[in-house]
């Protein structure tokens, strides 16, 4: 089994930034993927953006190029989120999500492992 679990979520207002983290323990060397998928209320999840653990090669939802980056730590087998230029609608909870085969890579259901989320809200 493979446990994540985030950090770093919490109230910032507009055009601020916060930086993510999710530790992965247990089983890391299942880790294909890694990366981070979004839901507000009344939404659907959504893809923010993911990288493959072994490559550094990173993905992007069209809705945070350019503003968000993520990046890891395979010492500490840990992969941030740094959200940069924060806007209201990126208020969600974000949840880190392991996938162990290489398959699509913005399709929630591919990711086999999940941490519990953590709250992110922007201000106006």
């Amino acid at each position: 089994q493979l446990q994540l679990v985030e950090s770093g979520g919490g109230l910032v207002q507009v055009g601020g930034s916060l930086r993510l983290s999710c530790v992965a323990s247990g089983r890391t060397s299942e880790i294909y993927r890694m990366g981070w998928f979004r839901q507000a209320p009344g939404k659907e999840r959504e893809f923010v953006a993911t990288l493959n653990w072994n490559r550094n090669s990173q993905y992007y939802g069209d809705s945070v190029k350019g503003r968000f980056t993520i990046s890891r730590d395979n010492a500490k087998n840990t992969v941030y989120l740094q959200m940069n230029d924060l806007k209201a609608e990126d208020t969600a909870v974000y949840t880190c999500a392991v996938a162990s085969l290489p398959q699509v890579f913005n399709d929630a259901a591919k990711y086999e492992y999940w941490g519990q989320g953590t709250q992110v809200t922007v201000s106006t």
